[in-house]
């Protein structure tokens, strides 16, 4: 058989911010109706109880207020460079996928001049003028499409050593008088790739994806405060919740299975599916979609590695940083083994969705 080059991961880092906050953090905020601008008609332990029900997020992790997400992004790098003991300097190139840029703590006007790859370089004093640097802005998926765009830099031969990173401070960008504030979270997760010949597939052996925007680009946006007596003119996060959920479980599954088809795979030969740490009750409807695409009724224990409960929903940090903590052996009864084909997943934004076959 003839050798083809693959797109393999090397190295995973992670960085997870050192402010620890609980559910119990929100129970002193003034939360309003989105659309009736009035205060929510119930106490605020019943609403922190029910978005519990529905995410299992018991804590989030935020940004100490002098980082950015440049900062975290380095951190993340730094990280998997330092696991897989290569040098920052053989990077070709720095992919950072985000949605905000840098918002300083106080103020929710982003930077994204320059670009957060070339912020990331400059940090990590890299010199080599050959390693190149862009941003990918894609909602939650921007680490996944990253991931796309860098495999078909390496498998074209222009590449062949680069990270991608997805890293989001979405805490500050988020409404603190609207609910869904407490689902946001910050954190990077880093992943360096490199180009390998094979005669055997392995690596990224397949992806599949979708934008949905003439009827769902509205559902994530930016827009005004909840609060009708806020006077700033700055913009907010905002999400049509319910739609959105019900988007992503009608959409997600095709699209993951259309993935497991183009690498000429069965459901049954997926061990892990990693999938974007949005709300624990809409993955779990999005596993069950898969599985009943493939008239599947049994779903195996443990195949779907969750995060959520403890580092909440930091957009485009979620995949990465979850990946990381599995290769890393800090979760409890989840690992990947050699030869193990893998789901990576994400939605959001856009809307967007990328599936991601990776045989480790």
């Amino acid at each position: 058989m003839k050798k083809e080059i693959y797109t393999r991961i090397i190295g995973t880092g992670s960085y997870l911010p050192p402010q620890i906050i609980k559910n119990s953090y929100f129970l002193n905020h003034e939360f309003y109706e989105p659309s009736k601008k009035k205060i929510v008609g119930k106490t605020n332990e019943e609403i922190i109880q029910k978005f519990k029900e529905i995410t299992n997020i018991e804590e989030r992790r935020y940004v100490a207020d002098d980082q950015l997400t440049s900062d975290i992004a380095a951190l993340a790098v730094t990280n998997a460079c330092e696991s897989a003991g290569i040098s920052k300097e053989s990077l070709d190139f720095i992919i950072i996928g985000h949605n905000f840029g840098d918002i300083i703590h106080g103020n929710v006007r982003t930077d994204v001049l320059p670009s957060l790859a070339n912020k990331v370089k400059m940090k990590l004093k890299i010199d080599n003028p050959s390693c190149i640097c862009h941003d990918v802005i894609a909602g939650c998926p921007s680490w996944t499409q990253g991931m796309i765009i860098a495999d078909a830099y390496i498998k074209s031969g222009f590449m062949k050593r680069g990270v991608v990173v997805g890293s989001d401070v979405i805490s500050r960008i988020s409404d603190p008088h609207d609910r869904d504030s407490m689902i946001y979270a910050d954190g990077a997760g880093a992943t360096l790739l490199e180009g390998i010949e094979s005669d055997e597939p392995t690596g990224i052996l397949s992806h599949s994806s979708r934008a949905d925007s003439v009827r769902f680009a509205n559902l994530l946006i930016l827009g005004k405060s909840n609060n009708p007596n806020y006077n700033g003119d700055e913009l907010f996060l905002k999400m049509a919740g319910h739609k959105l959920y019900i988007y992503a479980i009608n959409t997600v599954p095709g699209v993951v299975k259309d993935s497991i088809e183009k690498a000429g795979l069965d459901l049954g030969d997926i061990k892990k599916i990693f999938i974007h740490q949005a709300n624990e009750k809409m993955d779990d409807a999005i596993l069950n979609g898969i599985f009943k695409l493939y008239g599947e009724k049994n779903i195996p224990d443990g195949i779907m590695p969750m995060s959520i409960s403890k580092l909440g929903n930091s957009s485009a940090a979620t995949v990465p940083t979850l990946l990381d903590l599995v290769l890393k052996g800090k979760m409890e009864g989840q690992e990947v083994e050699t030869g193990d084909c893998t789901i990576l997943c994400s939605v959001g934004a856009g809307m967007n969705i990328n599936s991601i076959v990776y045989k480790w």
